[in-house]
């Protein structure tokens, strides 16, 4: 088995206790500690905390970005929707330190902010692009400002179910699939059809997992 890097070590470590402390709460002595290791030899590779924060952020968003990118103008089916989401929140489960601490990040770095804000616009244009595929395949029957209202709303659930979650319910891990069915949960009434029959059918199988 090839050797983990120093560098890498120490960013599995800082996800790790900033997934379960909070950021805020967890200094680089702790970080450095975790792995047995000097402050000196974890500020040799990262010189500040907020590069941490920076460096896991930028895998966050690379892995988001390729996600909110994909073509899912074709995706007809509820299945694809709900693959969709669960794949998102996944992502926003691993690195939920960022939804959980979002406002306190986003109040230190400006650069942070204008970043996240641009998932969030581009995922609200993706949230659209899926239930325009999904009317126009005759699955979805919503106006415009029905649409409109739940890509916000869809988008808002995504951002802070974590922090909802971990409030209500602070020892247990994220559950994407419950994340994935609540904004299912907010689509389902417009849906007709077979697309309705799917969503049944699929929202049977997560209640009796």
């Amino acid at each position: 088995m090839p050797k983990v890097s120093t560098p890498e070590r120490i960013l599995t470590a800082a996800l790790d206790l900033f997934n379960e402390s909070g950021e805020p709460n967890v200094t680089t002595n702790r970080i450095a500690d975790e792995l047995d290791i000097s402050p000196g030899n974890l500020h040799y590779h990262f010189r500040t905390k907020q590069a941490l924060i920076d460096s896991l952020f930028g895998r966050f968003e690379h892995r988001m970005l390729e996600l909110l990118s994909s073509d899912v103008s074709q995706s007809t089916e509820i299945e694809d929707a709900w693959l969709f989401l669960h794949l998102v929140f996944e992502t926003i489960a691993t690195y939920r330190f960022i939804y959980r601490d979002l406002n306190e990040l986003c109040a230190r770095s400006r650069e942070f902010q204008r970043r996240f804000r641009a998932i969030l616009k581009l995922s609200m244009s993706t949230a659209n692009d899926l239930l325009e595929s999904l009317a126009r395949a005759g699955s979805l029957d919503a106006s415009i400002p029905q649409r409109e209202a739940l890509v916000r709303n869809i988008v808002l659930v995504s951002s802070y179910w974590i922090a909802f979650d971990q409030v209500l319910e602070p020892h247990k891990e994220p559950e994407p699939d419950r994340a994935a069915w609540q904004v299912m949960s907010m689509v389902s009434p417009f849906l007709v059809g077979t697309a309705q029959a799917q969503f049944e059918l699929l929202a049977e199988t997560y209640r009796s997992a």
